[in-house]
């Protein structure tokens, strides 16, 4: 008991001590028909006129409720330290998966999966912008697993201005941090392609991803639910191509290595990657987790800065 009521303890002394404002409220964002839908949010606020810099958090597939990973609060109390205000838009809860999405392999799944999720991201950014406490062009995006891929989806450049959310990315995020995400995803024209080969099994890396503003992606080594690999490889290609693209990968790290859980092997958890479409590692590694800090942080002050600066 005392070990579960520690994160608690701590988190409302950090909020003593800081003067920090938590807000519970909803966000107007749009269904995949163009139908407006309400979702819930948290918003997080230092004390203070600002204006100050703000970050939309995406969670990862475990949600917000009783079984979330944490780690979306744990990177909203290190960004409020720096000045930062958060906004972290709930994406599952009234879309019916309040306990997350990580075991659930339903077709309702496509229904909050991390294209459609881009939505909640520029719904939320649309809102930050509209209160007077925010510096409107400095608002950074970030998210892990799930959320990591989220992020990544509503980065990319639009093919055309008719797709959805041309106009929304045309003055979009200023920076963005994806942790472990999907880099196997389509994205843009960025694709991973698998088949079969005599040798053994082939895999080619089509295409280039092109995001609109500097992105920084941090991944285990270790993750056997979304491999380092593809991401090495988008990185490089979208280096090569000319865009911000950064990565750094973390020795003997696992799949959210930013939590505070212990490392563990779960075999219900939805993969695609792995050879029965079943079973992930995940757990915190402390190491990662405290040079990961430093690097969001030093990240987003650098792309984030005001202009002048």
């Amino acid at each position: 008991m005392y070990t579960r009521l520690m994160p608690l303890v701590l988190f409302l002394l950090f909020l003593g001590g800081c003067s920090v404002t938590t807000s519970s409220l909803s966000i107007t964002t749009t269904g995949t028909n163009g139908a407006s839908q309400q979702i819930p949010a948290k918003l997080l606020k230092p004390d203070g006129p600002g204006p100050f810099r703000a970050v939309v958090i995406m969670h990862d597939c475990s949600g917000l409720g009783h079984r979330s990973s944490g780690a979306p609060d744990r990177w909203a109390r290190e960004l409020l330290t720096h000045g930062y205000v958060v906004l972290i838009p709930d994406s599952f809860t009234t879309r019916g998966h309040p306990a997350g999405v990580c075991t659930d392999p339903s077709p309702s799944w496509t229904e909050v999966s991390p294209l459609r999720r881009a939505r909640d991201a520029y719904a939320a950014l649309a809102y930050l912008r509209t209160l007077p406490y925010v510096d409107k062009s400095r608002v950074g995006l970030m998210g892990g697993s799930h959320g990591g891929s989220t992020t990544l989806a509503s980065m990319v450049a639009p093919g055309s201005d008719r797709e959805p959310l041309a106009r929304d990315k045309s003055a979009g995020f200023a920076a963005a941090v994806a942790l472990y995400p999907g880099c196997a995803a389509r994205l843009g024209s960025w694709r991973v392609v698998r088949q079969s080969g005599t040798s053994g099994p082939i895999t080619d890396y089509l295409g280039v991803y092109k995001p609109l503003a500097p992105l920084l992606i941090l991944i285990g080594q270790n993750d056997d639910w979304t491999p380092a690999e593809p991401c090495r490889k988008l990185t490089e290609v979208a280096q090569q191509a000319g865009y911000p693209v950064a990565l750094k990968v973390y020795p003997g790290a696992h799949h959210s290595f930013d939590s505070n859980n212990p490392v563990r092997y779960v075999a219900a958890r939805v993969n695609a990657n792995s050879l029965t479409g079943r079973g992930a590692t995940t757990g915190g590694d402390p190491k990662a987790w405290a040079d990961s800090i430093r690097e969001v942080v030093t990240f987003f002050d650098r792309h984030l800065m005001q202009k002048g600066n």
